[in-house]
C-alpha cells in the first residue's frame, strides 16, 4: 500500500506554475521572432538572396500556451527552397548536391536566449 501525507497547501507550487505559464510574454516573443528572421536570413546560403529575404515567424496563442514558429515562404515548383538547402536534394541528372545545416546554428542561439530569459523569470523571488 502506498500513503502520500500532505501538510499545508500547494500555493508556492501553484504560484510557481502560474509565473512559468506566463513567463514569456507576447511582446517578448515578438521580440526573438525579429531576432530569429535576421539571424536565419544571415546564415542562409544565398544565390539569388530570395530564400535569405523569404524567412517570417508567428507567434500564436492557445489553452496549452505561446507558439513562435518561423518559416520560409520561397516555394519554387512546391520545392520549400529552405529546406532542401538544409537537407540536400537530387538533381535532374541523378546526382547529389549535399545540404548545409544552416538553420539549426542560427537558431539555437535565440531558443536558448528565450529560455534563459523565461527561467529567470520563472525564478525571480
Amino acid at each position: 500500500m502506498i500513503q502520500f501525507r500532505h501538510k499545508g497547501n500547494l500555493s508556492k507550487t501553484s504560484r510557481f506554475l502560474e509565473r512559468a505559464r506566463e513567463a514569456v510574454k507576447i511582446g517578448e516573443l515578438d521580440k526573438y521572432g525579429r531576432e530569429g528572421v535576421l539571424a536565419l536570413s544571415s546564415a542562409t546560403p544565398v544565390d539569388t538572396g530570395k530564400t535569405a529575404a523569404s524567412w517570417e515567424y508567428r507567434i500564436s496563442r492557445d489553452k496549452d500556451g505561446v507558439t513562435i514558429s518561423f518559416r520560409n515562404t520561397n516555394i519554387q515548383n512546391g520545392v520549400p527552397i529552405a529546406i532542401i538547402l538544409q537537407y540536400g536534394h537530387g538533381t535532374r541528372n541523378g546526382g547529389w548536391v549535399q545540404g548545409r545545416d544552416y538553420i539549426n546554428p542560427a537558431i539555437q542561439p535565440i531558443f536558448d536566449k528565450l529560455a534563459q530569459a523565461a527561467w529567470e523569470e520563472v525564478t525571480k523571488p
